[in-house]
């Protein structure tokens, strides 16, 4: 048996499946992620915490490939993370689907 909030979820999964899987909002939560990441790893690189790492980055450093690896690392985890909510939202309704038709053969 579903609880009213099991059979409400399945409804709205039901009509807006296709629509969240392309969803900005996700896609934007998951980039500010990435930024996050790539703030944390410029962070660690300007303070110097692992000294080789520090005096390597400072004979090959490329201020644009730097910026430009970030970048991608942020789009990478915000495509990521998109997908990975759609995947859990698509297995709770696969689940909830299966307990309904469980439910109702009984």
């Amino acid at each position: 048996m579903l609880s009213e909030q099991e059979k409400q979820f399945i409804t709205y999964w039901e009509t807006s499946r296709l629509s969240e899987q392309k969803s900005l909002k996700e896609f934007i939560k998951g980039l500010s992620k990435g930024l996050f990441i790539g703030i944390g790893i410029v962070l660690l690189l300007f303070i110097g915490w692992y000294e080789r790492a520090n005096m390597l980055a400072n004979t090959q450093f490329n201020p644009f490939l730097f910026l430009l690896i970030i970048i991608l690392i942020a789009v990478f985890i915000g495509f990521f993370y998109r997908q990975y909510q759609w995947e859990q939202k698509e297995q709770q309704y696969l689940e909830l689907k299966a307990k309904e038709k469980a439910g109702s053969s009984s």
